[in-house]
């Protein structure tokens, strides 16, 4: 009885333990979120043992992101009153193939580069109705945009699309694809324990061996390879707009594509794994830049569909969906999107 009482009262001193002092990838914080919401499913997707100062690493929008010194675009009544109550854009625009891609930012906190970049590539495809395929690289919008931000340490998901469309993006593939003019530099690296996700291979060194990472140095030169000059290659934006509200956003993506947002991550979305996010515990850690693709509803609760940039091993398949028509954790406070330039610039 003696060795009992102690393990009795770590037990009850245990129980005491409030949620804000559990890690946010434990078993005992995931255990707790499932305990408490009703509308999404949480998980494993980190080692337990990952340190919050990665976890934070991976979000990347500065806090003073803001898209009000845009134009504003507003779609017709005739538009929103026939939009579909779900919609998909990978089964309107089959032809398009990045619809269905989940980029990896690796180590570097880019997910402002990585969206932009992501919607840009879906765009030149949906608006040459499926003949043109130029997959933007994250590479040199994250090393060559000065103003934007500071590279893998953050930035500005609106100057990302102003550089787009005033300075040009060349073409480039994911890590280690030898494809466009600038691949990905960063290697795609396991955020994620092998056994704990049925997604992960393995195969990946983990993203912890990378905890200090530089910024690429802006070099405006293709590979070798490639066979195309730097300027030659590039590919601009036309228009760069703003969407505000839930009818016009949906509107914008059924008529024009993806498009990059913004919102507050807390501590509990690193655990997503289904369902429909909506937060239920946790710290606020920081802002981070996604892709919204379509929309649906789900066992009554409408949602967002979503592109993260963790890779395909992290929550459902890449993808996850969030509260719609809320603007849950500002989620429709700061869309930004655009029209892409079809024609050599170089003609105009």
């Amino acid at each position: 009885m003696g060795l009992l009482r102690p393990t009795i009262f770590a037990f009850a001193c245990a129980l005491a333990v409030t949620a804000a002092e559990l890690h946010p990838v434990s078993d005992a914080f995931i255990d707790h979120i499932n305990s408490k919401q009703t509308t999404w499913t949480a998980g494993r997707n980190f080692p337990p043992n990952t340190p919050i100062k990665h976890l934070k690493k991976l979000l990347g929008v500065h806090p003073d992101y803001s898209v009000n010194s845009l134009p504003r675009i507003k779609h017709d009544a005739e538009i929103i009153a026939r939009l579909p109550e779900s919609f998909d854009p990978r089964d309107k625009w089959p032809n398009c193939p990045s619809l269905n891609e989940i980029r990896d930012q690796g180590s570097c906190g880019c997910c402002w580069a990585i969206s932009a970049v992501e919607a840009m590539t879906d765009r030149v495809c949906i608006y040459s109705n499926g003949t043109r395929h130029f997959h933007f690289s994250a590479e040199d919008l994250v090393s060559c945009c000065f103003y934007c931000g500071n590279g893998c340490h953050g930035g500005d998901p609106m100057l990302a699309w102003l550089y787009w469309q005033e300075e040009g993006l060349v073409s480039g593939g994911n890590y280690n694809s030898s494809q466009g003019c600038k691949p990905f530099s960063f290697p795609t690296c396991e955020h994620h324990e092998p056994g704990y996700t049925g997604n992960s291979t393995g195969d990946k060194k983990p993203c912890l061996d990378y905890e200090y990472v530089e910024t690429p140095k802006c070099l405006k030169v293709c590979d070798d390879n490639y066979g195309v000059a730097y300027e030659d290659d590039k590919r601009y934006g036309q228009e760069v707009y703003i969407v505000i509200g839930e009818e016009q956003i949906k509107a914008e993506l059924f008529q024009n594509g993806p498009v990059e947002a913004v919102f507050d991550v807390y501590a509990d979305f690193f655990n997503y794994k289904s369902g429909v996010y909506k937060y239920v515990e946790g710290d606020p850690v920081y802002g981070h830049a996604i892709k919204i693709i379509g929309w649906g509803v789900e066992d009554g609760v409408k949602y967002w569909l979503v592109a993260n940039s963790w890779n395909t091993d992290w929550g459902d398949k890449g993808f996850f969906k969030i509260l719609r028509g809320e603007n849950h954790l500002g989620i429709e406070s700061d869309i930004v999107a655009g029209t892409p330039l079809l024609t050599d610039k170089k003609m105009i």
